[in-house]
């Protein structure tokens, strides 16, 4: 296989995990096969009149933590002189994400392979992604109206989940019932007094048990980690102290992968991370999925090894 110029558009390099970050995982299995591995953060992108640029950092890592990366060489390099380019910002998707998405597609010479797709990651919003598919979920109602959110939590007598439609990591994610007097305010706060729409989702007496993330890569589901709550939490959340734990997939579990098929490989979502609690599908996540470190652990596999093949496979029928 010819080496392959990758970068990756991630937060600061310095601050990964490398017992954890899955890009990180990527990186290493890529610079194991002698590829190029560049890395930019979203700041360092910049126009120059013809393609877009940015300063490129060449880098070679390694998984010790505290000295996991050697800077080999930085320049400021066009898009085009990439060969894939892995989009992996960590979440809030806000504007300044969509507005990199849009940078990165402007390549006066041949346009990189993406993962995910710019286009696919600007339309993919990773809570309401998933209201396509509304017989795969839990009942889910989004809305701002409190009176909306209100009558919702009361038709469902094991409560509610509610959360920001653009929150990660689990943060802002709040159990409601009906006859709770903290509801009233808990929707105040949570909808910004009525300005921002949020969801609710029918509770899922399961979640004791832990949720499951699956990923998948080109549309195929290639491991699996239950997350598991502590129990003073509702979230399973590994950024909120979920507990990683072995598991397999159920014949339902398989049956959503096959359905989020062909909608994710039409929008080039090609490495995702979606979420089933019990036999409902409740997220599905492209920005920069985790899980990769946990299932090579739990499973002894190597699923960035397939992410890995995947690139080298569209690299070279660029």
């Amino acid at each position: 296989m010819a080496k392959l110029n990758l970068g990756f558009l991630m937060d600061p390099l310095e601050q990964v995990r490398v017992d954890h970050d899955s890009t990180f995982a990527m990186m290493l299995e890529a610079h194991r096969r002698g590829h190029t591995v560049r890395y930019f953060e979203q700041g360092w992108l910049r126009f120059s009149g013809r393609c877009t640029e940015a300063r490129m950092r060449t880098v070679a890592v390694r998984r010790e933590p505290g000295r996991h990366f050697d800077i080999l060489e930085e320049s400021v390099r066009p898009m085009s002189s990439l060969d894939v380019l892995f989009l992996r910002k960590d979440p809030p998707v806000d504007v300044e994400f969509l507005h990199a998405t849009q940078l990165v597609e402007l390549c006066a010479g041949k346009p990189p392979v993406y993962i995910n797709s710019p286009a696919g990651l600007r339309e993919a919003n990773e809570k309401l992604f998933a209201l396509h598919f509304p017989d795969l979920m839990p009942e889910t109602c989004v809305a701002r109206d409190h009176a909306v959110l209100t009558e919702f939590i009361a038709r469902h007598p094991d409560g509610a989940i509610l959360k920001p439609i653009d929150g990660f990591g689990g943060k802002g994610i709040v159990f409601a019932r009906a006859g709770d007097r903290n509801t009233r305010s808990l929707l105040e706060l949570l909808t910004s007094h009525g300005r921002e729409a949020i969801i609710a989702q029918a509770y899922v007496p399961q979640s004791r048990q832990g949720d499951k993330r699956i990923i998948l890569v080109d549309g195929e589901p290639l491991g699996a980690v239950l997350r598991v709550p502590s129990e003073d939490d509702h979230r399973g959340n590994m950024a909120v102290g979920g507990i990683p734990k072995k598991t397999t997939l159920t014949d339902r579990e398989r049956e959503i992968c096959a359905r989020l098929k062909p909608m994710l490989r039409e929008r080039g979502l090609l490495l995702v991370g979606i979420d089933v609690l019990g036999d409902y599908l409740t997220e599905v996540n492209v920005t920069s999925p985790t899980g990769l470190a946990e299932i090579d652990t739990l499973d002894g596999v190597c699923i960035e090894a397939n992410v890995i093949d995947l690139a080298e496979k569209l690299a070279a029928k660029r």
